[in-house]
């Protein structure tokens, strides 16, 4: 893989670094915020390991202006912050992954994996570009979600929720199998973390409209699709 990594700690950029680079990628690091988004938007990546607090320009700001302009490279945020409102805080910003210090290097493998592959598996298979279930519609390519005529905005985690669910739609799927495809985790260390996200997520799906698409199976976790004007028995979220 050819990866950003933006870190101004020294001594964890050289760690990386080194360590990355014997796992067979192409790394190059940049230090100072300003510097590392125009590095971000004239190269391509297949992911970028960002730092929160930087020079210049905090990984904040990098990740909030590549997101608004639409560059849809995987980033795995590092901090020191641990938090579950600053993990929640980062994931919005468009992150599609995030990483407290101090981390073990297998653990940031294994989540730069899943975010590479969650995102090459959204362009190499063109026959599911345009997801639909019922009136909602997501085009992955163009990365436009709508429901009906209203054009929905999301952040990167949460268009990485969607697809997930719509291509699940119909089925019950647990909170640990969301956790696993979504955050490429295999326990759920951040509590609720996946309710906070269906909340959102059905505030801007379900909220304004009469058929309402998520619904939470108490005990087994949530079906997407099947809308229906009214709760059903098994509980609505």
């Amino acid at each position: 893989m050819n990866i950003l990594l933006v870190e101004d700690d020294g001594r964890i950029a050289d760690f990386l670094l080194r360590g990355l680079q014997a796992e067979g990628h192409a790394v190059e690091n940049e230090i100072d915020g300003a510097l590392a988004l125009e590095r971000a938007r004239s190269s391509r990546w297949d992911a970028i390991i960002l730092d929160l607090m930087l020079p210049g320009l905090d990984g904040r700001e990098i990740c909030r202006t590549l997101r608004l302009e639409k560059n849809r490279t995987p980033i795995l945020m590092l901090t020191a912050l641990d938090t579950v409102e600053d993990v929640v805080r980062g994931l919005r910003l468009g992150a599609d992954d995030y990483l407290a210090k101090p981390f073990a290097f297998e653990e940031l493998l294994a989540r730069l994996d899943t975010i590479v592959m969650r995102g090459a598996h959204r362009h190499t298979d063109p026959d599911q570009l345009l997801l639909q279930v019922d009136d909602l519609t997501f085009d992955l390519e163009a990365l436009t979600v709508r429901r009906g005529n209203r054009e929905i905005e999301l952040s990167a985690l949460e268009y990485a929720l969607l697809e997930f669910l719509m291509r699940e739609s119909g089925r019950v799927v647990s909170r640990a199998r969301i956790l696993q495809n979504v955050w490429g985790m295999r326990e759920d260390p951040l509590t609720n973390v996946v309710d906070v996200y269906m909340r959102r997520l059905r505030a801007k799906i379900d909220d304004p409209e009469p058929i309402k698409l998520i619904t939470m199976i108490r005990g087994r976790g949530y079906r997407f699709g099947n809308g229906t004007a009214h709760a059903d028995s098994a509980g609505a979220l």
